[in-house]
């Protein structure tokens, strides 16, 4: 009886489970195999090499080999007073971490329009608890870093670049300059 009760209970959450769309986090299903990342190091390179390598795009060193370029612009981490006591003390923080980025096919010479990921927290503070807090900040950063590492994976979902298309470079003549 008490066998069958708990595989009762299991199958009901199971299915209350699937019932409300629950999916485990698979592999992203990027449309290319190759990319080139340039553009200054950041403290989530490390993360996203990572990410994309288990999602199977290799990650080469020259833009001809790839078929995306990925150029990371910029990457900012800001805290904003969000509150005050009645004594002009900090009672909230407003944390911001931000990435901006851009895209472009190898065979185009434009690149596509600057993108921004965001994430914003909310962490309270209190002076006596200052290590404490600290910690906490630090973990909500890195919180906010893996959602933009998700963020960026996601975005790049939806590109599609141009198989077996010239290259923009092999399109010049012989005699024209880049300028």
């Amino acid at each position: 009886m008490y066998m069958r009760a708990t595989r009762l209970i299991l199958l009901a959450i199971l299915l209350a489970l699937t019932a409300c769309g629950f999916k485990m986090r698979g592999v992203a299903d990027l449309k290319f195999n190759t990319l080139y990342i340039q553009g200054p190091s950041i403290s989530i390179s490390k993360q996203l090499r990572r990410t994309f390598t288990s999602n199977g795009v290799k990650i080469v060193n020259s833009a001809d080999q790839a078929e995306l370029l990925l150029e990371i612009m910029s990457e900012s981490q800001e805290q904003r007073i969000l509150s005050l006591s009645g004594k002009g003390l900090v009672r909230e923080y407003e944390l911001f971490y931000t990435i901006n980025f851009r895209t472009r096919d190898p065979s185009s010479d434009t690149w596509n329009d600057v993108q921004t990921v965001q994430g914003r927290r909310d962490i309270t503070y209190n002076d006596s608890q200052l290590l404490a807090k600290q910690l906490e900040q630090e973990r909500l950063y890195d919180s906010m870093k893996e959602d933009a590492v998700r963020e960026l994976v996601r975005r790049l979902m939806v590109l599609k670049p141009a198989k077996n298309k010239p290259r923009a470079a092999d399109l010049r003549a012989p005699g024209d300059t880049e300028e």
